[in-house]
């Protein structure tokens, strides 16, 4: 074992430049989720260059490849996401879309295609037992929801994020547990930090609907739906001292129009939100409170509001044996006074649903400085962001995967996921609904 970690080590070595390259090269064109064109273009060319054949287009702009083993045995997947964020004021943002890779993903992609580097040209897969799925996803950041939904309604997609819609297609059902790594700001995680769970999330697409009227002249003959918005806001964070800190709740909303001109009341008014916690009953918990936020504010000034609730994304959970493994890789690179404990974060990701239907770990990496979806996000030390990472993330492969697959067989024998595949895609497309409120109806 200690002689294939040893290979796969050597030769992420030898490629790290090349990685670091391929990093700045995403970052310096970034695109926002399912719409990573060049982003996918350039790592099914990297995977091309290594002799790997694989799938392009998968949920819009997903790549998968197959690394076949020696002998047959579990699956194992490592995952990398495509897509930037809007972020206008980043300095490396496109000046048309504002998109900007202040979350890293740049990275994860290096990531994955210096693991394809370690296991092609370390000659270690055939003394693996199963095969290694190399995976890069769209759309994990969940924004822009009014575009992707008009995406579902063109047909294109069923759901919004890039693993979810993966999933649906089928690009999961092979694979027995899912491996990623996502860097993190702060020097006092160390160079890995082991996170424990992260929150959920559910998104709300929100309109208040009141009349327009002359602003200046003849303001009381309209039906203010901005102020009907800001009563729904202030009772929403009313609610705030109602969650218990064991939930995690976040409740962050914006208004993404306020009106149509200055000189008319407002009488279309819109805003998304996202309910953040920790479990799925916290997130129930927060949403039918900020449900009855928005019907407030409607019943306050006499306006109607729309609410349309969307699936976002699950809790995530580790798998307690990925974790022990990955976690033994680390400290072996870097000591253990340099891989930290990054507690709950209030974070969400898709990774998360794949954690309630499979083996599933996603520890961070340091190297990074900045705010997570800031301005100031930047890789400083690509040692730590991308090859240390890449090293561990191929050892742990090798842990699974050699010795008849032994570690990956025990991992399978002793998870137990809380939903099913078929479960997870009924629950999910259970949790969007839309319903209407006004002051008349209710009555």
């Amino acid at each position: 074992m200690d002689d294939l970690k040893a290979r796969v080590g050597a030769v992420v070595d030898g490629c790290r430049e090349a990685l670091y390259a391929f990093a700045d090269a995403v970052a310096a064109r970034p695109e926002l989720g399912f719409h990573e064109v060049e982003t996918a273009r350039r790592f099914s060319a990297a995977l091309t260059d290594l002799g790997i054949p694989h799938q392009t287009g998968l949920a819009l702009t997903g790549v998968r490849a197959v690394l076949e083993g020696g002998a047959p045995g579990p699956t194992v997947a490592v995952l990398g996401e495509l897509d930037a964020l809007p972020v206008p004021g980043h300095p490396r943002a496109d000046p048309a879309t504002g998109a900007a890779h202040a979350c890293g993903h740049n990275a994860q992609l290096a990531m994955v295609l210096g693991v394809a580097h370690a296991l092609v040209e370390s000659d270690v897969l055939p003394r693996l037992a199963g095969r290694v799925v190399l995976m890069a996803v769209p759309a994990e950041e969940y924004v822009e929801l009014e575009r992707r939904l008009e995406l579902r309604r063109q047909g294109r997609l069923e759901f919004l994020s890039g693993k979810a819609e993966l999933f649906r297609l089928g690009a999961f059902d092979d694979v027995d547990m899912a491996l990623m790594v996502h860097t993190i700001s702060g020097r006092q995680y160390g160079a890995f930090a082991i996170g424990s769970s992260n929150n959920g999330v559910a998104a709300k697409l929100v309109r208040f609907v009141g009349r327009a009227s002359h602003a200046g002249s003849s303001p009381d003959q309209g039906i203010n739906a901005l102020n009907a918005a800001h009563v729904a806001l202030a009772a929403i964070h009313a609610q705030r001292e109602t969650y218990r800190d064991v939930d995690h709740v976040r409740v962050h909303p914006i208004i993404t129009r306020g009106g149509d001109v200055v000189n008319a009341v407002p009488a279309d008014v819109r805003l998304e939100m996202f309910v953040r916690g920790a479990s799925l009953e916290a997130i129930a918990d927060a949403s039918a409170k900020v449900d009855r936020a928005l019907r407030a504010g409607a019943l306050a000034i006499g306006a109607r509001v729309e609410a349309t609730t969307l699936p976002g994304y699950l809790p995530m959970r580790h798998d307690p044996t990925l974790l022990r493994l990955f976690k033994a890789n680390a400290e072996r690179l870097v000591g253990p006074d340099q891989v930290t404990d990054a507690g709950h974060r209030g974070g969400s990701t898709d990774m998360g649903d794949l954690s309630q239907v499979m083996p599933t770990v996603h520890p961070y990496a340091g190297g990074v400085i900045g705010q997570g979806h800031g301005a100031d996000y930047e890789i400083v030390d690509p040692e730590r962001a991308i090859a240390n990472p890449a090293r561990a993330l191929a050892m742990t492969v090798v842990d699974l995967l050699a010795d008849d697959g032994a570690n990956a067989r025990q991992v399978l024998a002793t998870a137990r996921p809380p939903l099913s595949r078929d479960a997870y895609l009924a629950f999910i497309r259970g949790l969007m609904r839309t319903w209407e409120y006004a002051e008349e109806a209710a009555s």
